[in-house]
């Protein structure tokens, strides 16, 4: 976790989404415990009381479940359901301001397609 922390954003918010992210990336799974309490407020100098709202926020959305005496762990499902999440915010909030600057800078949808795809031929290729 990047421990630099935007002041716009509550940081137990933050946090939340960071974890997010790491679920999305699967660099946390199905069934895999996330780091202490005690560990990510001692390594980030968080007040232990910040790390445990933040983790009770992933609680109440069903993404992550306490286990009494042994911490928490990501809930079965929890990825597809940031998936089915994200995807649906993506297409509310970001998609429609994106195709507003296509419109608006004139772009040709079938160009960025092709452009798109070569950056990906690029990235799986390693270079």
């Amino acid at each position: 976790m990047d421990p630099k922390w935007n002041e716009d954003q509550p940081i137990y918010k933050q946090l939340r989404d960071r974890v997010v992210v790491m679920i999305l990336e699967q660099v946390l799974g199905d069934g895999d415990a996330l780091p202490s309490v005690r560990n990510v407020a001692a390594e980030y100098q968080l007040n232990p009381l910040t790390v445990l709202k933040g983790y009770q926020e992933l609680v109440d959305e069903g993404l992550v479940k306490k286990k009494r005496g042994r911490g928490m762990f990501v809930n079965d499902g929890a990825c597809v359901i940031l998936l089915k999440a994200e995807r649906q915010r993506f297409m509310e909030k970001e998609w429609p301001e994106i195709l507003a600057t296509i419109s608006r800078l004139d772009l040709d949808v079938k160009e960025l397609l092709v452009q798109a795809e070569s950056i990906e031929l690029t990235k799986d290729s390693g270079g």
